[in-house]
């Protein structure tokens, strides 16, 4: 692995880059600034190919405002109205999304500089979260490990607290096949084994109801174009201008990766695998300059939105003593 001073915050803070890479010609360069992933080049039969939306220099990364390639956190995704109750107690946090609190308010982990330091080939990245940090309740110690494995991209997220909290982690990473800034994944053909997904409100925060994908635009339970149906008159398509959607892996997570999406374009296949009930397809609606709209797509391993204020959802609560531990695998493979 090699590191290098990538850039810095306005108040002077160094922000450093670390290469990573397999013999197979996998490579990866992430920052300490959110623990954003910069680059993902995979081999192909015409060389290398970068399949993630980023940023070349620090002042791009400041100025995003899709959390490209970040660790979001303490809780990725919406928590609606900013509030939730845990044990009897309600906790307020900062709005940033409308009426919602979305993926850890305006000073979430995406806009942090964590510690950051080689760990063999893999790269650890270290957190502090303080208690009642943006509304949060309890100090929470996080670790994500990134490592590269001879097909794909692994990240091991594990998180430790010192008084009851809630937490949802998971990686914005942004993909195109084709390559990044390569047109739109619209051609892109998906699959997830879901059922279900969480159905939402106007303000895409989740009813509570587990609604079927049977006969709508949400059903990629076999491959198709994304293109599709993504401008289908379904409520779902209509509130996100996209797929913004949380489709429904399991009841729990679960202790080995499991099968949770399969996406393929430009000559490559992408397979995402995690132990986290949920993944999240977002087609990149509202994607601004210098990237298109719909001209990527995340699917984010998680737990579902609003959980906090869903007690027949998947648990989101971590509780002293307890280690929160969630892995996800990103393969590839010639399509």
């Amino acid at each position: 692995m090699q590191s290098r001073l990538f850039g810095r915050l306005p108040d002077g803070t160094a922000v450093h880059a670390f290469d990573l890479g397999a013999a197979s010609g996998l490579s990866a360069t992430i920052i300490a600034y959110g623990g954003r992933i910069v680059t993902l080049d995979v081999p192909t039969a015409r060389g290398k190919r970068n399949v993630n939306l980023g940023f070349e220099t620090m002042a791009g990364w400041l100025a995003d405002k899709s959390h490209l390639g970040a660790l979001t956190g303490r809780y990725a995704n919406r928590i609606g109205g900013g509030r939730f109750v845990l044990d009897g107690r309600e906790y307020s946090l900062p709005l940033n999304n409308g009426t919602n609190t979305l993926h850890g308010g305006p000073g979430g982990f995406a806009y942090r500089v964590w510690d950051s330091a080689p760990d063999g080939e893999a790269l650890l990245l270290r957190l502090t979260s303080a208690d009642g940090d943006q509304g949060f309740p309890g100090k929470l110690d996080v670790q994500v490990r990134y490592s590269i494995e001879a097909d794909g991209l692994r990240i091991d997220y594990t998180a430790r607290t010192d008084a009851p909290t809630v937490l949802n982690l998971t990686n914005h990473a942004y993909f195109n096949l084709e390559g990044a800034g390569h047109g739109s994944i619209l051609d892109h053909v998906l699959e997830i084994p879901a059922e279900t997904y969480t159905a939402t409100d106007s303000n895409l925060i989740p009813t509570g109801e587990l609604a079927p994908v049977a006969g709508t635009p949400l059903d990629f339970r076999a491959p198709r174009r994304i293109g599709e149906g993504i401008g289908a008159d379904h409520p779902a398509l209509k509130i996100g201008g996209g797929y913004d959607q949380n489709f429904v892996l399991g009841t729990a997570p679960t202790a080995e990766p499991r099968f949770a999406a399969r996406v393929t374009g430009g000559g490559l296949t992408m397979e995402v695998l995690t132990t986290e009930p949920g993944i999240q397809l977002y087609t990149g609606n509202w994607l601004g300059a210098p990237y298109a709209r719909y001209g990527a797509l995340c699917l984010e391993t998680q737990h579902f939105a609003d959980s906090p204020n869903r007690p027949e959802f998947p648990s989101v609560v971590l509780r002293p003593g307890a280690t929160f531990n969630s892995r996800t695998i990103y393969r590839f493979a010639p399509a």
